[in-house]
Order: structure tokens, then sequence, then C-alpha cells
């Protein structure tokens, strides 16, 4: 007997073929043909928070009698298989796609009531036994289901990238700690200027990265007011008052999250400016690293670090190798600046009571957070791995004639250019040597002590 290839599934607009063994059904094909359009994939970590969300939902139904004990137990085994990362080839919808989410959350409900049939003991497609709409979707709407799920998405993707911002600044602070001997010129529009130490330039890279740290820990706190059970524009028509309430209680308890019902729904169903919030929180540590790549590339092209070598650099030119990691680490940091454009835009044209852009919100904003989370693991277990160039450092700060305004609380302006003058005029190489010569040994280490040149101000 040939095996069914095929089962047979109804929606408003007609009949379509299912393959038989697919969990998804005639709304997610339906997308799938609609939506052709980027290539890219719903994120997985979007796909779990709504997992999530619908299994909270479905506790407070059953908790409330509107789902009968064994429906609502293979409900919330089939969800519990998705939060753990299972059946993620039946998620196969475009990332973006119109409709604000409509056919993933659609998706999610053809999969969970599939697998819960199966748990049951039922085939596929038979929606007499567990219904998409009438079971797992009941008392909610895609705009009250998708946003909360985006928001338990990122909740959990800040605190991923918290912890790695919080391990590239503990990098750079103990390179702070490593290189606080090695005295070394600064430099300002690209021109040598006063001398400081390796320590200090990468001391301020571990600060700016611990701005971003705190901002982005702080930042989950405005993401934490979730419109669940406003259904679709805030008002909760066609959900019962008892499960608006509990569906709260119910999130707080299967998310571990401090989530809280917003005072007024409507606002946090039509209104996404949260997003925009964060993503600039985001930006501006996108901002860091591409400024701290940056310059630790020139500080390698001066000699002054030495980068490890990772892979080699060229097709054609033997023996080149090419600070790769910290252009990757750029260029994943650009991606999120044009991401939080993407989302400026995505919240500002969402109409009266929904924003029916969010597929591509979510895209860009979980886009950014995932970027983001990679480039600090890359960037460092990279600095990990930085090294001094002490005698590049040294000759190149005893060469630079900047260097004689430390001197100017003993010498003065006038003093100092008159030093310079005899120094142009000597043929010497060492600016530093001739200091000694004319103004005493002593008196140029003490100026020149890593302690004296990091100290605020002079004694």
């Amino acid at each position: 007997m040939e095996k069914k290839k095929y089962r047979i599934e109804k929606d408003l607009l007609g009949e379509e073929k299912i393959p038989v063994d697919a969990y998804w059904g005639i709304h997610t094909l339906r997308a799938m043909n609609n939506f052709r359009i980027s290539g890219y994939p719903v994120n997985p970590g979007f796909i779990k928070a709504l997992a999530v969300v619908k299994k909270a939902c479905c506790l407070a139904n059953a908790e409330l009698g509107y789902l009968e004990e064994r429906k609502a137990k293979a409900i919330e085994i089939a969800c519990d298989g998705i939060i753990g990362g299972e059946f993620g080839e039946q998620f196969p919808l475009d990332a973006l796609q119109g409709g604000a989410g409509t056919s993933t959350n659609m998706n999610m409900n053809e999969v969970v009531a599939n697998r819960a049939i199966e748990i049951l003991g039922g085939e596929k497609g038979d929606y007499r036994v567990i219904h998409p709409i009438e079971d797992v979707n009941r008392h909610q709407s895609t705009n009250d289901v998708y946003p909360t799920a985006l928001k338990i998405a990122c909740i959990r993707r800040l605190r991923d990238i918290s912890k790695e911002i919080s391990g590239t600044q503990a990098e750079f602070q103990k390179k702070e700690k490593e290189f606080a001997s090695i005295v070394k010129v600064g430099r300002t529009e690209l021109q040598e200027a006063v001398p400081l130490t390796l320590g200090v330039e990468f001391g301020a890279f571990a600060e700016a990265i611990a701005r971003d740290r705190w901002r982005t820990f702080k930042s989950e706190e405005r993401l934490r007011t979730v419109n669940a059970g406003g259904t679709a524009v805030g008002t909760g028509l066609t959900a019962p008052r008892a499960y608006i309430f509990l569906i709260i209680e119910k999130l707080r308890e299967v998310t571990g999250m401090g989530l809280a019902r917003a005072e007024n729904i409507p606002d946090a169903t039509a209104n996404t400016d949260c997003f925009v919030e964060v993503s600039g929180i985001l930006k501006a540590h996108a901002c860091n690293l591409i400024k701290i790549s940056g310059d630790l590339r020139l500080l390698h092209f001066l000699r002054e670090i030495e980068l490890p070598a990772v892979q080699a650099g060229s097709s054609i030119m033997p023996g080149k190798v090419n600070p790769v990691v910290l252009e990757a680490v750029i260029q994943s940091a650009l991606a999120a600046v044009s991401h939080d454009w993407t989302i400026t835009e995505a919240c500002s044209r969402s109409t009266l009571q929904i924003n029916e852009f969010m597929p591509l919100l979510s895209w860009a904003m979980l886009g950014s957070l995932d970027l983001l989370c990679a480039a600090n693991q890359s960037l460092s277990g990279h600095a990990a791995c930085i090294r001094a160039n002490e005698a590049k450092c040294r000759e190149y700060l005893e060469r630079s004639p900047v260097i004689i305004t430390a001197l100017l609380p003993h010498t003065g302006y006038e003093r100092a250019e008159e030093l310079l003058k005899e120094f142009n005029s000597s043929g010497r190489e060492s600016l530093k040597d001739f200091l000694v010569d004319k103004l005493g040994k002593d008196l140029i280490d003490k100026t020149f002590a890593p302690g004296n040149l990091t100290s605020l101000g002079y004694k």
C-alpha cells in the first residue's frame, strides 16, 4: 500500500495539500508562498519566546477551565519541546512578512496543535482533537502575543550581551594593569601628542565598555511591561477579565522575569518606542566597538601592540597577516548601527492601534543583539592575546618633540622652544637623551615616570 504523502487542509480561501509529515498547516503554507522576500528565517530566539507565551496562555486557560486538562497538558508538552530547541525546521517562514506577524503566530499555532495532536495519539491535521485557533490561540491575538514574545526574546538576549560585554571589559582591564608601566606617546588628530601610558589607553577602552555593560543591563527595565491579554487593540475584547489578570502571573512564572501588565494596554499595543530606546543603547555600544577596534588596528599598524595572528591574510602576498577579527567586529557593529535606523523607521511607521511592521522590527532588534553578542565574544578573546611592543613605544616616545610638553612646569614655554630648536639643529635622534644632558637625569626620569604622567595634574 502506497504511503500517503499529503493531507488536505481548508481555510477561508479554499483547500491546499500539506505534506503529511509537516507540523505546520495551511496558514503557514500560504505565508510561505506569499513571503519569499529576504531569505532570512524568523529569529530562533523569537520562536522560543513565542512558544513560552503560548505555554503561559495555555496554563492560564487551563486554570480558568477554558481548556480541558488533557488538551492543556499536550499543548504544554508541545510548547516545551519548541522551547527546548526541537522542531526548528517547522518554522520555515521568511522573517519579513506582512500582517504584523500573524503568519508567524499561525505557524506557531499549527505546529503546537499538530504536535499536541500527535501526543494525544491523533493524526496531524485532525483539528477536531486540538485546534490551532480555538485551543492554542485561545483568548489571544497576534497583536498581544507577538510584542510580548519579542520583549521576552530581547530581555533574554540583553542578559546574554550584558555578560559578553562584561567579558570584554574584563580583558581590557587586565591589559590596563599589564601595560600600566609602558610609557608611550599619545596622539590627537593622528598627530603625536603628550605622553601617557599604554595602560591608560587600554583603561579608556575598558571604561567605555563598562558604560555599555551598565546601560544594556539597565535597559531590560524598558521591556518588562507587556500587553499580553490585550488581544487585538489592547482593550481585551473577547478575553475573560480573569484571564487578562492571570496571564501576566503565568508569564512571570514561566519566564522567571519581572514582567508586568501595561497600565495602558492600548498604548503598549499601538506604540513600540521602547524598542527604539533600547536600540539606541545598543547603537552606542556598537559605536564604541567600532572606535576601539579601529584604535587597536592603528596601534597594531604603528607596532606599539601586536595582535594575535589568526589566519593568512592574502591569496597573493605570502606571509601577510591582517587584523581580520577586528575588521569583523567593526562590520558587525556597523550592521547593528544600520539596524537601529531600521528599528526607528519600523516603530515610527506603525499606524493607529498596532505596529504592522513588527516582523521587520523583530528581525532588526534581535539581529542587533545576536551580532553584538558574537562581536563581543570575538573581541574579548582577541584582546586577551594582545601583546605590547615596549621597545617600539619607547622609540616613538624618545624621538617625539611633543614630549617636551611634560616639562613645561619646570622650563616654561619659551625655554622649551629654545631646547627644541637646539635639539633640531644638533642632529641627534633621541630628544629624551638630549634633555637628560641638558636638564639632568633625575628630572627627566621623574617627569616621564608612569605614575607622574598618569596622575591628575602635577605636584
